[in-house]
């Protein structure tokens, strides 16, 4: 068409200038321009044959271009692309701009003038250069583009090398980042597809400078650049990777540059083929398969240039291995190609030649690498980063297996790789999932593989590697935020590897921020497990001549002793031995160097430690308001006790002479302190502190864990050494705490302490036995009278003091302490029953009175030094005095609840009732009530627990006649309760608590008999807890726990009657019988879900039918059940295997199985009916077998049911249709329900009758049903040889001779035999398998249910807050049906196994996608013509055209998109370009739309384009069934083809059908008349494709 433009313009003037003239004139359209470009570009033909005119046309040629080309250029640089300007729109302007730069070359070219063309290119690379991320950049772009052709390699050689540099900076990125990013990468994209190409083709200097630039090491990947810089590889790989067989000479070709052998090409690749962008790794594919292809063709040897470490090249290549090379990477692309899919069923087949490339890549004769492992760790790597997991878990289980079957060489890439994308991919917490069928409990099978590669790798590692690679192993665990389960796998993994000298003081360091690490996660197993697996870790894996026992005990204090190191474990042993067989290997401590100790004994150290610790310093003399911190106290006594422990097992059978002699050794500084309390009145305060802290941590550090506790003699030794000191000790605290030495806020640290120690010195003298006079009991009595005397004088209203008002606190906290003691010590009960001073105070004192806060000039005056002055300032304010204050009140109720418990008999239940003596807080329990709950609305949450302990003596007193107060407490106690965190020291005592008080069977009972709003108040919680287990595990739990115990133990005491109050409540039974939350598979929890069920179902074993309130009781849960299981059945008539629905429904008949030994007849003839209608349901496995259970326990036990269950086949066919399996199941079981029945002959001629007509039932199911039942009839009858059956014989035996006699392999035949050999009808007995673990262990596993459903007996036991039943033996399973593995009807798919996949041989086919390796820059020119852009895309350009602007859905238009793209189609034609930014349209075309030429025709405009099409040449083809149709079979496509189809429902319409040129149909053999639009289009298109394959001759598509 332009050749023909171009003549037509010829033949109307021959005079060039007066054309060109004419078409400068005027708007500067598209068209305009174009048809200039058209014009010139036929002129430069007519001159290079020697046909053009004179001098004329150079002139005019310059004219043309400086005239008007230069200044339109000049003038599109300044307008933005998409701008204001309304002249142009985008697509118009890059029209423009490509036809002017066009024609800009031809008038270079014509002009003659080479120094015009470097006037040019020096102007647009000075724009370029100015402003590259402005608009104007495209049009400096295109005019280079234009004239760099027309440059002279040698006079302009240096302007090329400036813009060849100038290019690829520009290419590669240029430094765009933020918000001009995106510009930045559109200058990139145009560089690489518009200029560079054009540079390189002059060769010489300019191919150079660009080879050069992209070569540099500032173009590293490193730089993150990969995209932009193999975009511009892919670009001029024809250049950089010459197409072998080439015009040129050899010589010629090895001149230029080979990116072959340049080693940051081969890095660059390897980025691209581990990027996001999926595009990029096309790229980086496409440039290895040019490569490789380069290669093979050329023959020549060929080796990658140096590059950084040791080990074979890059890239090498070989003739004389040239198959071998060719197998290699033949295999390495196709993994890289399939792994795009992310399909885990087309990748598992071709991870065995995964396997196949290390044996390639390995040498057999020296066992060294042949080919560089960083290509191996690319295709990991991009295994590890799929977006699917499973895929993700492949990758990683696969890399880990390398070292099972293989020896790899050593490679600083492997471990580099281990360290950085392995522990990446390790970090996701999803891939340590158990494998299905795996027992819960059961260890991942990814931690496994994980423990022994570890092991493996660092045993092949030489030894002057291996301490490197663990620290950088145990610091990358450091490196992020690790959630629980990967870094227990890692830690458990590290701690496997054997015993090696690997770690010095860094190693140390990095297992202790490990340790830190861990604590971040608040589940308390995980974090406890991890820091046992880091300290054996750092046992097996330390030099210990490195590291000091400082260093050592500062890691050990990393770890918590209530989780991980406490005494008395197995790990404490372990350590203890290790401690033994190193303390003399040790690096010296400085505190042993200090004090001129050079031998690392541990006891020589343990007591320079204490020695060190008890020692005053100089900067202690005077007083100091901060109490020391912790840590020290800590660490002294764990070592202490370590050492004495080390010590035991050097002389085990020394005895307790032994360890009281070393525990002296080294206490001794500390009794001397401690006997000095009571008699040195100017002992520092800090020593003192410091004493006593480590006092109270040497006594909690000794308790033992486990049950040989009592006969610890460190233990006792210890005690028996602060006993002694007992008179001092508590001489010294009475002082501090009744002598007004307490006086600052910084204090009350310290009486927290003193309490403290008096606490576990009161402890200490309980264990030996209570005395009267010892001295703890002297300082109780003092202490607490001269408490009480300090808070009466203080009441006095004078103005408060600092000092006053902290020992205000002190003494309140001290008569506390002593309520506490006296309330959990009954041996410390200082009076009688009768009311004394303590008690008198106590129900005197004026509740949640507050503190008021001293002035700020007063509090100035108490300040001891400088450093005093930040606690002042906080505790001043608002917030630190409003917690002191807080405390104060908290200690009051402590003291209240004392009080109450002591004397809760004298409550009155009504206001008017006063005893004698007089005690105002108990005898006027309402006033107390609410001061409780004003002091619920002012304490924090972690004080609340001594008011929730008066509520619950208050409550039941007062619901009776303050019912409203009693709701309100429950109101406001619940909103406390629903508002905390699931933290272990904070929410479950409080909880514990809140239960108690609301759920007190005294409350529970007052509020059922009353039946008033704290009864509908209390079941309105009762379902709000259920609702917070599903968040918070063990909520629920602590409710079910409480209320069964409490309903037990009021049944023991009271025969009849007893179970009134639960009956009322029944509710809470039947939601225990059905908790358990269902978790989506992706939430997977290890949550322990099943003791509240196992709770609700051993207090269900434990009540008795003949207790007439057990009966009721029992009676009313299980209507509730039946209840519960239709309204599960009509919620969803349909519902899946282990859903929510059947997971409830089948709790609901496993609970009432439980229940069935204790219903009478009378009961049951009640619900009978209702048991039979469950049969008819339709319902999963499981749940079917318990129904079938149950009625045959009923029938077995209750013959007189039989006639109803006889009426349950009368239903009707239609009714019962499939659930007559159940009647039929039922049936088969006949020998035991006739069992206690003498005469049978009746009940088995009923029951063949039944059975028979069932026998032909049409559905196949039901059948065999009934030949199942029907056989087992007649194994009976013909045992008890019943004479009038003999008519029945011959239809029976035939019957069953039949189906026993099927004929071949088929179905029929492997299902009869199935459901023979099916456990409900071969092994199971109804009667001798009833037991706990049949229920809810054996045939939830045998139906198919998920393993979360399985109930162990042993759970049954373990779980000991509610008893077993007294003569209760029918817990365990006595048959072979426990032994039995699952299996039902549909066949169970076993999975292959990847060893076995490992195995297969190497022609195993495999999918493979095939890649368009032409296809590199699909982006570079998105608004081409589309026969343009196919070309440009490297395609075959077929001559189809697909028209879908008839097509609504995004599904159909996707898939026909990918359709096109694949087979070649030239263009697809839409009705809005925008259906590709529809999600649907992106998921089914894969990117399709970026291969392939798409063009906008709306509907209205679609017989315009088709008579377009006509004119040029194409056939118009439709896809629809008419009249004059024809067969597609039949039908022979033209080249030139227009595929039109048609609308989903309405097909083609008519006005269009005249616009045909034929109309083809599919030929169809089945009864539906159509198909899908997507479907018929993809059928013809191929059916175009194969025909002009053929016609071509070509073969391959």
């Amino acid at each position: 068409m332009e050749c023909v433009l171009a003549e037509a313009l010829l033949s109307q003037s021959r005079d060039p200038r007066a054309l060109l003239g004419a078409l400068c004139q005027g708007e500067a359209s598209a068209e305009r321009v174009e048809t200039l470009c058209f014009l010139l570009q036929r002129l430069e033909d007519e001159e290079a044959r020697g046909s053009g005119g004179a001098g004329a046309l150079p002139e005019a040629a310059r004219e043309v271009a400086a005239g008007y080309l230069v200044p339109l250029l000049r003038s599109l640089r300044g307008r933005p692309a998409g701008g204001p300007d309304p002249g142009l729109q985008p697509r118009h302007r890059r029209r423009v701009l490509r036809a002017a730069g066009a024609a800009l070359r031809s008038c270079v070219r014509l002009a003659g003038r080479p120094q015009l063309a470097a006037a040019l290119a020096e102007e647009a690379l000075r724009d370029l250069l100015a402003g590259w991320r402005a608009p104007g950049a495209e049009a400096a772009v295109e005019v280079l583009a234009a004239v760099v052709p027309c440059l002279r390699p040698r006079e302009d050689g240096p302007l090329l090398e400036r813009v060849a540099g100038a290019a690829v900076a520009l290419a590669l990125g240029g430094g765009g980042d933020g918000d001009e990013a995106g510009p930045a990468e559109d200058a990139a994209a145009l560089v690489a597809g518009r200029l560079l190409p054009v540079l390189v083709q002059c060769g010489g200097a300019a191919l150079r400078a660009v080879w050069g630039g992209l070569a540099a090491p500032g173009a590293s990947p490193g730089s993150g650049r990969v995209e932009e810089k193999l975009l511009v590889l892919s670009a001029l790989a024809e250049k950089l990777l010459p197409e072998p067989g080439g015009d040129r000479a050899r010589g010629a070709r090895e001149a230029g540059p080979d990116a072959r052998r340049c080693w940051r090409f081969w890095r660059t690749v390897q980025a691209g083929l581990g990027q996001a962008d999926a595009l990029t790794r096309k790229r980086a594919r496409y440039l290895l398969q040019r490569a490789v292809e380069v290669s093979a063709e050329l023959g020549a040897d060929c080796t990658c240039g140096p590059q950084e470490g040791n080990g074979p090249s890059l890239f090498w290549w070989s003739e004389k291995k040239k198959d071998e090379l060719l197998k290699f990477w033949e295999n390495y692309i196709l993994i890289m190609e399939t792994l795009e899919g992310n399909q885990i069923h087309v990748i598992k087949p071709v991870l065995p030649k995964l396997n196949n490339l290390f044996e390639y890549a390995v040498s057999e004769e020296n066992g060294c690498w042949l080919f560089h492992p960083s290509w191996h760790m690319c295709i990991y790597k991009r295994m590890f980063e799929s977006e699917n997991k499973i895929l993700t878990k492949e990758g990683v289980i696969h890399f880990l297996e390398l070292y099972e079957t293989k020896i790899l060489p050593f490679s600083p890439e492997f471990s580099e790789f281990i360290i950085g994308p392995l522990m990446d991919a390790l970090s996701e917490s999803s891939l340590y999932s158990r494998s299905p069928g795996q027992p819960i409990g059961s260890c991942s099978p990814l931690g496994l593989k994980l423990q022994k590669f570890l092991v493996t790798y660092i045993s092949l590692l030489p030894e002057e590697i291996k301490s490197s690679f663990l620290l950088k192993f145990i610091r990358k665990m450091t490196s992020r935020h690790w959630c629980a389960v990967p870094i227990l796998f890692l830690s458990k993994a590290l701690a496997n590897v054997p015993r090696h000298k690997a770690l010095g003081i860094d190693g140390l360091l990095a297992l202790r921020d490990v340790i830190h690490c861990t604590m971040i996660t608040h589940q308390i197993l995980l974090r406890g497990a991890a820091q046992c697996y880091l300290l054996q870790t750092a046992m097996n894996l330390l030099d210990v001549e490195k590291v000091s026992l400082s260093d050592v005990s500062t890691f050990l204090m990393s770890l918590r002793q209530e989780e991980s190191l406490g005494r008395g474990t197995s790990l404490w042993t372990e350590l203890c031995d290790w401690l033994r067989v190193n303390e003399s290997y040790f690096k010296p401590s400085p505190t042993c160097s200090s004090i001129g100790l050079h031998k690392t004994s541990l006891n020589a150290y343990v007591k320079s430690v204490v020695q060190e610790y008890v020692k005053s310093s100089a900067w202690e003399t005077g007083e100091n308001c901060f109490m020391p911190d912790w840590f020290e106290a800590k660490l002294v006594s764990l070592m202490v006790l370590l050492a004495v422990d080390v010590e035991g097992m050097k002389t085990p059978y020394s005895g307790k002479q032994r360890t009281e002699n070393v525990l002296r050794i080294f206490l001794d500084p500390l009794l001397d302190v401690l006997m000095k309390f009571g008699t040195n009145a100017y002992m520092p305060v800090l020593k003192t502190d410091r004493c006593l802290q480590l006092l109270v941590k040497l006594l909690n550090t000794c308790r033992l864990k486990g049950s040989s506790a009592q006969d610890d003699e460190v233990s006792t030794v210890l005690q028996n050494f602060f006993m002694s000191t007992t008179e001092s000790i508590s001489e010294f605290i009475l002082r501090r705490l009744t002598m007004n030495e307490l006086n600052s806020v910084s204090d009350l640290d310290r009486c927290h302490l003193y309490l403290m120690v008096l606490t576990e010195l009161i402890n200490l003298h309980l264990k030996v036995g209570w005395k009267r006079g010892n001295p703890i009991w002297r300082v109780i009595s003092l202490l607490k009278n001269a408490s009480i005397q300090h808070l009466q004088e203080m009441d006095s209203g004078q103005e408060p003091t600092v000092g006053s008002q902290i020992q205000r606190v002190v003494s309140m906290a001290a008569l506390a302490m002593v309520c506490e003691a006296i309330d959990q010590k009954p041996e410390l009960q200082l009076d009688s029953l009768h009311a004394g001073p303590l008690e008198s105070f106590l129900s005197s004192l004026q509740l949640n009175q507050t503190l008021q806060k001293p002035h700020a000039e007063e509090q100035s005056s108490y300040a001891h030094p400088s450093e005093c002055s930040s606690v002042l300032e906080e505790s001043s304010s608002s917030q630190g005095w409003g917690k002191i204050v807080a405390q104060y009140i908290h200690d009051q109720w402590v003291c209240l609840s004392f009080l109450l418990k002591k004397y809760h008999t004298l409550i009155p239940t009504t206001g008017s009732e006063i005893l004698e003596p007089f005690l105002p807080a108990v005898q006027m329990p309402i006033r107390t009530l609410q001061s409780a709950l004003e002091a619920l609305t002012v304490l924090s949450s972690e004080q609340v627990l001594p008011v929730f302990h008066c509520l619950k003596v208050l409550v039941p007193k007062l619901l009776t006649s303050s019912e409203s107060l009693c709701i309100e407490s429950f109101d406001m106690a619940w909103k406390i309760i629903s508002s905390l965190s699931n933290t272990q020291l904070i929410f479950w005592p409080n909880l514990k608590a809140f239960v108690q008080f609301v759920f007190d069977n005294k409350v529970l009972t007052i509020a059922a008999k009353i039946k008033g709003q704290a009864y509908f108040k209390i079941k309105e919680i009762m379902y709000k807890i259920i609702e917070m287990s599903a968040i918070k595990t063990g909520v629920f739990n602590t409710l079910i726990s409480y209320c069964c115990q409490s309903w037990i133990v009021s049944a023991s005491n009271v025969s009849q009657g007893s179970l009134s109050s639960a009956k009322n409540y029944s509710e809470l039974i039947l939601e225990a019988c059905i908790f358990g939350t269902v978790f989506r598979r992706d939430q997977s929890t290890k949550r322990e879900d099943h003791y509240v069920r196992i709770c609700a179902v051993k207090f269900l074993c434990l009540l008795d039918g003949s207790n007439m309130s057990h009966k009721l009781f029992m009676e009313d849960l299980a209507i509730k059940l039946l209840d519960k299981d239709e309204l599960v059945s009509k919620s969803k008539k349909r519902y899946y295997v282990n859903s929510l629905q059947h997971r409830v429904k089948n709790r609901v008949w496993q609970t009432l199985l439980v229940l069935f030994p204790r219903l009478d007849q009378n009961f049951l003839n009640g619900i009978i009916d209702r048991i039979f209608q469950a049969g008819f349901t339709n319902n999963q496995a499981s749940i079917k077998y318990f129904i079938e259970w149950i009625i045959i326990l009923i029938l077995h036990k209750f013959p007189q049911f039989l006639p109803k269950f006889w009426d349950c086949f009368s239903y009707g066919e239609e009714n019962l249709k499939t659930s007559i399996c159940t009647f039929l199941a039922v049936l088969s079981h006949l020998d035991i329900i006739t069992q206690n029945i003498p005469e049978k002959k009746l009940i088995l001629k009923q029951a063949l009758i039944v059975v028979l007509q069932w026998c032909f039932n049409h559905n196949f199911s039901v059948r065999l049903y009934a030949l199942v039942a029907l056989k087992k009839l007649w194994t009976v009858c013909k045992v008890l040889s019943v004479e009038e059956f003999d008519a029945l014989t011959p239809v029976i035996e035939s019957s069953l001779h039949q189906v026993e006699s099927m004929h071949g392999a088929g179905n029929a035949k492997k299902n009869w035999q199935r459901i023979q050999e099916h456990f409900f009808f071969a092994t199971f007995h109804p009667l001798k398998d009833y037991c706990l673990e049949t229920v809810f262990y054996i045939l939830p596993r045998l139906s198919g249910l998920i393993e979360d459903e399985w109930i162990t007996i042993d759970k049954f036991t373990r779980f000991t807050d509610v008893p077993l039943a007294a003569g209760f033996q029918w817990y365990l399973s006595q048959t072979q049906l426990s032994k039995l593995k699952p299996g039902d009807w549909s066949q169970q798919d076993i999975g292959t196994n990847l060893v076995e996949a490992d195995n297969q041989a190497e022609w195993t086919d495999v999918q493979k996608k095939i890649i368009p390796w032409n296809s590199r820059v699909p982006d570079l020119d998105l608004e081409l013509l589309f026969q343009d852009r196919a070309a440009r895309l490297g395609k075959s350009i077929s001559r189809l055209i697909v028209v879908a602007s008839l097509i609504d859905k995004p599904t159909n238009l996707g898939g026909l998109c990918r359709t096109c793209e694949v087979f070649g189609a030239s263009v697809l034609v839409v009705g809005s370009l925008q259906c590709i930014s529809d999600k649907q349209f992106q998921h089914l075309s894969v990117s399709a739309e970026q291969w392939l030429p798409l063009v906008e025709v709306k509907p209205p405009q679609l017989i315009d384009y088709l008579q377009q099409k006509k004119t040029e040449g194409y056939t118009i083809i439709g896809v629809e069934q008419t009249a004059k149709s024809l067969d597609l079979t039949q039908y022979c496509f033209p080249e030139k083809s227009l595929l039109l189809l048609g609308n989903e429902r309405e097909g083609i319409p008519a006005n269009l059908i005249q616009q045909l040129d034929v109309c083809v149909e599919i030929p169809q053999q089945g009864i539906i008349r159509s198909l899908n639009v997507h479907v018929s289009g993809a059928l013809l298109i191929w059916e175009y494709t194969r025909q002009q394959l053929l016609s071509h001759g070509d073969t391959k598509p």
